[in-house]
């Protein structure tokens, strides 16, 4: 400090601290050799405290007000500095400003998933996070087991001791609670408030209160979300093989609107126009229905092969067409094909009944 500092800080008798942080825990007032004149102002505003070291002892805590420093309200640090009938010089000693507002918003969560063994999916991993606030409940206790001698202790600098603790207590009321997966979400209320009262007792061996604990989410691995929303899909189709008939009867549909296919959109019009008037002729003489046990099934019809390209489909085409295709790499193992049964296009390598063919064939000649 420099000489001019120096003169000032002996007339400076008003010791406060106007927080313009939104971080700060505490801060240590600064004065030249921490001396103090007798009957100066101390001005604790609301939300804090002002605590008084002497030679690293904790002396006295005042509350929020203005007060005079004198020995009247300095009765601890009276007797350390053996004042027996007052005194008149400055003396020595820090003070310390504890902030003891609420700070919110702090996050926790789990570095690494959480294992534990759910009744229907078995062992499974689970991920979790929150928010979470504290204040400081004890600011005597604050500083003899958090901060020291620092001249400014910021959230961050405890933030991460006090997830620590949080993450370690969630594992074990998650693997002690045996909710099931999926009725965890039902539970976040309840593993907040439980989870709360768990750790309270331990923040506040440090001088901290937990105010508010939320359990915001708790997440699965990806692969199991992903198989969750293929169970579910199923469960919303119902019966598959309607599902089926109405792909189908989609794909017909798409076929007949797409310039390219009007050979299968003529095909499927002929089968349609050629069922319709069977079905008329049966109703309209039923005694001319076939007996179903004097005549023999019909002949199975071969399989027929859509095949899809550049955005465009064509087709149908028989086995023996799309085997000449794959032998003269007009269709490669991506090349998209369909047939009738299967809900959605498959790249060809997926189709069993070729895949000798496609091994044996060369790929297609560069461009």
């Amino acid at each position: 400090m420099t000489l001019w500092e120096k003169a000032g800080a002996e007339f400076i008798d008003i010791i406060e601290w106007t927080d313009d942080t939104s971080d700060t825990m505490v801060w240590r007032f600064p004065r030249y050799e921490n001396e103090i004149k007798y009957g100066a102002q101390l001005i604790v505003r609301q939300s804090q405290s002002a605590v008084f070291v002497n030679q690293g002892e904790i002396a006295d805590l005042f509350s929020p007000g203005t007060h005079h420093l004198t020995t009247n309200n300095l009765p601890v640090l009276t007797t350390l500095m053996g004042w027996k009938y007052g005194f008149e010089s400055p003396f020595k000693s820090e003070v310390y400003f504890v902030n003891t507002r609420n700070f919110t918003n702090l996050k926790w969560g789990t570095k690494n998933p959480v294992t534990l063994r759910d009744p229907e999916f078995g062992p499974v991993r689970l991920r979790a996070y929150g928010t979470y606030v504290v204040k400081i409940s004890d600011p005597v206790k604050f500083l003899k087991e958090i901060v020291g001698t620092g001249g400014r202790f910021t959230v961050e600098e405890v933030s991460e001791q006090l997830k620590n603790l949080i993450v370690t207590r969630f594992s074990d009321m998650l693997a002690e609670s045996k909710i099931p997966v999926l009725d965890l979400a039902a539970n976040y209320n309840n593993l907040s408030a439980y989870l709360t009262g768990e750790i309270a007792p331990e923040f506040l061996e440090y001088g901290i209160e937990v105010t508010k604990l939320l359990v915001e989410n708790i997440a699965l691995p990806t692969e199991v979300e992903e198989a969750l929303d293929k169970k579910s899909s199923m469960g919303i189709i119902g019966n598959l093989d309607n599902f089926l008939k109405f792909q189908s009867a989609n794909a017909l549909e798409a076929a007949a609107k797409n310039p390219g296919g009007g050979a299968s959109a003529g095909v499927g019009m002929g089968m349609g126009f050629a069922m319709a008037n069977q079905l008329g002729k049966m109703a309209a003489n039923p005694q001319e229905q076939p007996d179903s046990a004097s005549t023999p099934p019909p002949l199975e019809e071969e399989c027929k092969y859509f095949v899809g390209k550049n955005g465009k489909q064509a087709g149908p085409y028989d086995k023996n067409t799309i085997v000449g295709y794959i032998k003269n790499g007009s269709i490669t193992k991506e090349t998209l094909m369909w047939k009738q049964g299967m809900a959605g296009w498959s790249a060809a390598e997926l189709f069993n009944e070729f895949e000798k063919v496609l091994e044996a064939a060369p790929p297609p000649l560069p461009i």
